[in-house]
């Protein structure tokens, strides 16, 4: 039998199974792979909830004793990257479409399987676990002000905010509700706290389930868009190389530790595809399909690039004797 941390471990492989055999079901059977996406939704519902369950909201104070990794974390993520990707979205066209899709996956931090690949790179997942909370209520307070500084009147043209908040709430609010509850019942009833553990293994199956959904679904109109859909992956490729160089050097600036500094790197380079999506998949057609799919272009680059990480960024980037010498 698989345990939970065996799942957790080979999550990346699973994941992009998922991804390749969705994406053959959705190429080879375009028409039932399309009907898919009435289940979107309902598969998103689950994984937010499985995800938001395992985030330890009632451990914020305990993020916020690590002053330095917070102060580096909320400057490299909500300063130093929305410049980064100001800067890369120069050279694309001026689609609002395109760069819709590009702001939203790139401007919120991952909350979910960053913790396992900064786990996998040798880093400090406890300080991305307890900073989740942090970085997924600021996420959500400053990515619409990103998407005003950044895109103007065009965000609110494309944007209508009806649908956008039927989205919000029932594919963030109710789940994250949901979650917040579980864990109130797990610290005062034992069947609570069983129940709380059982929830942990849906984030992964959930997440692959969610990727096949959506791939599967999509993948016919990124297939048919892909010359003005693949115009984003030299910038999603350029941003992972460029940002675990800045965050080094925040990392340096701050003195963070190795494990910390790490989990700073893995931090700014792991964005937030899935949980942005149901915003994309909020927009009226064909807007929907192109938003969808330049985001999940970004999920599928993504994976590659942090197998990369976790050997890089340990080996190369931020070797073991350089933590020493911060620590100092």
């Amino acid at each position: 039998m698989v345990s939970r941390e065996q799942l957790e471990k080979n999550q990346v492989w699973l994941y992009a199974l998922a991804l390749i055999i969705a994406a053959g079901l959705g190429l080879l059977w375009p028409e039932s792979s399309a009907r898919l996406d009435r289940m979107i939704s309902f598969v998103l519902a689950i994984l937010m909830y499985g995800m938001f369950a395992q985030i330890p909201f009632f451990r914020l104070k305990e993020a916020l004793t690590n002053r330095k990794f917070i102060y580096a974390l909320l400057i490299m993520n909500y300063i130093a990257v929305p410049i980064i990707v100001w800067g890369l979205t120069r050279f694309l066209p001026t689609d609002p479409s395109l760069l819709l899709g590009v702001f939203l996956v790139l401007l919120t931090p991952c909350i979910d399987y960053v913790i396992v690949f900064t786990h996998l790179g040798r880093g400090n997942e406890k300080l991305v676990l307890v900073s989740t909370p942090l970085l997924f209520v600021t996420q959500m307070l400053l990515l619409p002000i990103y998407l005003w500084l950044f895109m103007g009147k065009k965000a609110a043209e494309i944007v209508s905010v009806e649908p956008f908040l039927e989205a919000f709430l029932g594919l963030i609010v109710v789940p994250l509700v949901l979650a917040l509850l579980t864990q109130w019942w797990s610290r005062r009833r034992l069947h609570g706290e069983r129940f709380l553990d059982a929830t942990a293994w849906l984030p992964v199956p959930f997440m692959a389930l969610t990727l096949f959904v959506v791939v599967a679904s999509q993948i016919t109109k990124l297939y048919t868009s892909f010359d003005f859909i693949s115009q984003v992956i030299p910038v999603y490729i350029a941003y992972m190389a460029i940002t675990p160089v800045i965050a080094r050097i925040v990392a340096h600036i701050f003195r963070l530790d190795t494990g910390a500094g790490r989990a700073l790197i893995f931090s700014a380079g792991t964005r937030n595809s899935l949980v942005v999506l149901p915003f994309a998949l909020a927009l009226p057609e064909p807007l929907n399909g192109i938003v969808s799919a330049v985001i999940v272009t970004q999920t599928i680059v993504e994976l590659i690039g942090e197998l990369i990480y976790i050997r890089f960024v340990p080996k190369v980037l931020l070797r073991e004797r350089d933590g020493r010498k911060h620590a100092k």
